[in-house]
């Protein structure tokens, strides 16, 4: 009779599996990478922190530059895009009565919206010399005549200055 091929196998022990246990990592390594985890997030900690201290001061200095020390002056209140690279200014103007001043830094124009008049108006100001928030209260607040026709092409303004001035006519001053 053949042998069968089946024999031999059966023949043999089974593998041992046991033996080979994976070993556990050395405590050094481990301990090495923990370090070194909590290092790299103290660093971005401490540069988030550091972010949000310098925008703040910025924030803070811009505010201090824009409101009168004494008090003299009319009240303002500030609010800044630094996408759209505006600064919007509510001014009071006369008894009960506020204007909003938009400096829109990016296409150099200064905007200012009447409540009591129903008009906006636009102005092309100087990158080096951009005038201060009082001045430019007084001139458009100081403007009686209002130009002929009103600006047809409002692509030119920017977001925020169209948003403003959406529902009543801009005039060039």
């Amino acid at each position: 009779m053949e042998r069968s091929t089946k024999e031999p196998l059966l023949e043999e022990p089974p593998p041992r599996y046991s033996e080979a246990a994976p070993r556990p990592p050395p405590v050094k390594a481990v301990l090495a990478a923990a370090v070194a985890a909590v290092a790299a997030v103290a660093v971005v900690v401490t540069f988030l922190l550091l972010g949000l201290h310098l925008a703040q001061a910025h924030a803070e200095t811009v505010l201090r530059m824009t409101i009168p020390r004494d008090g003299d002056g009319p009240p303002q209140r500030l609010s800044m895009s630094a996408r759209e690279r505006t600064a919007t200014f509510a001014v009071k103007e006369g008894l009960n009565a506020t204007a909003v001043v938009v400096f829109d830094y990016g296409k150099l124009l200064v905007s200012y919206r009447s409540w009591q008049r129903h008009a906006c108006f636009v102005t092309r100001v100087d990158g080096d010399g951009v005038p201060g928030l009082d001045a430019i209260s007084q001139h458009f607040q100081s403007r009686e005549t209002i130009a002929a026709q009103p600006i047809a092409d409002r692509s030119i303004l920017g977001t925020t200055i169209n948003i403003l001035c959406s529902t009543v006519p801009i005039f060039w001053a």
